[in-house]
């Protein structure tokens, strides 16, 4: 017999934390970002302009200029919606990529609502509107949480097919279809396009001194602090947080866990529908197909989830922050600012923010080299 062979072994692993430290939580946001904007600022440097300046400019034009604030709060009242229904789901372990599907049912549904009631019931049809919304995303949300919950099935996929069911539905209502969302008066019969909606329906912002806040921003804080409240202090949110945990230990304590995936998908959807309410009521006041795939708000809503670590209150200021990355990106657009430059900073952040949150929950440990024996 030959003697036994010698392997090294080396690497690291990754041992999963027990007590994470407090300072963990606030730390790893922060320096996800600061490592982001020193990553983007050596993408700017290499592409011929001068990092400084181009993130004063960004700051000016996203928060500190006059009325620059007030667009702010409006380019991130859909990104707090699609934000709270990635995290609603991510806390349960439920990827629900497809907020973007969700918030355009809940902005063809809700859009319904204004056209048939907004001259009738004025600013009574804001509630109905809102109303619509839930039920329309937490309708769509619901098909990859029931085919999860029933059939096992990866709803990663089934959520991210749907965004371009929803997509291709909302087109079909205007451009290929005689339905009641097109307008046929004026140039609408020969260009499709939406009906606007009734000027009773709209929401108007509330205004306070110089800033205006759009009304939806609003409902989106009030939908945040109940959510915190939902998973942090009532029985609901206890068993979601033991299935998340130990989906066995949740089965053998009697925990249904069918209806918890459904019903987590059902509030992650509606969150996302309110969001598609929001934008027809406060921004567009017009189901435009185009414009709401285009947007992107149900990918850019995972980001800000990431970012905020899944706390709904959290994810209040952090919609605030893409929102001014992205309110600055449109009103800097030109030859003179690099192109793309806002979607390299998100998809920095995120990326950063990901690998944060896999330091923040797992201790990295050095495996040391064994000698392990072999037959030959």
């Amino acid at each position: 017999m030959r003697p036994p062979i010698l392997h090294a072994v080396r690497g690291v692993r990754l041992q999963r934390r027990v007590d994470a430290p407090r300072w963990l939580s606030v730390a790893v946001p922060v320096g996800s970002f600061i490592g982001a904007l020193l990553v983007g600022a050596a993408v700017i440097a290499l592409s011929g302009n001068d990092p400084l300046d181009t993130y004063q400019r960004i700051v000016e034009r996203g928060f500190t200029s006059e009325g620059a604030f007030s667009a702010t709060l409006t380019a991130a009242t859909p990104l707090l919606f699609t934000g709270l229904a990635a995290a609603a789901a991510f806390r349960m372990d439920l990827f629900n990529i497809g907020g973007e599907g969700q918030f355009i049912m809940g902005a063809v549904a809700s859009s319904w609502v204004g056209l048939q009631l907004g001259d009738d019931l004025g600013v009574g049809a804001i509630p109905l509107m809102v109303l619509a919304g839930i039920v329309g995303g937490a309708i769509w949300a619901s098909i990859p949480g029931i085919l999860r919950a029933f059939a096992s099935t990866n709803e990663i996929i089934t959520s991210l097919m749907l965004n371009y069911v929803a997509g291709l539905f909302a087109s079909y209502l205007i451009f290929n279809s005689h339905s009641y969302w097109r307008s046929f008066e004026g140039t609408g019969k020969v260009f499709p396009q939406g009906k606007l909606l009734p000027l009773e329906a709209w929401w108007d912002p509330v205004e306070l001194g110089g800033l205006s806040i759009p009304l939806g921003y609003l409902i989106g804080i009030a939908a945040a602090i109940v959510v915190w409240l939902l998973y942090r202090t009532t029985r609901f949110g206890f068993e979601l947080r033991v299935i998340a945990d130990s989906p066995g230990a949740a089965r053998y304590a009697g925990m249904r866990n069918r209806r918890k995936v459904v019903a987590v998908m059902g509030l992650s959807g509606a969150l996302a529908g309110i969001g598609g309410a929001s934008d027809i009521g406060d921004v567009r006041h017009v189901l435009d197909p185009k414009g709401l795939s285009q947007a992107g708000y149900g990918y850019a809503g995972i980001v800000v989830a990431a970012l905020a670590r899944l706390n709904p209150l959290a994810v209040v200021p952090v919609s605030i922050l893409l929102g001014g990355l992205a309110n600055a990106g449109r009103a800097l657009q030109g030859p003179d600012f690099p192109a793309g430059l806002v979607g390299t900073l998100e998809g920095l952040i995120l990326f950063f923010t990901l690998g944060g949150e896999v330091l923040a929950r797992y201790r990295v440990h050095r495996v040391r080299p064994h000698t392990v024996g072999a037959a030959a």
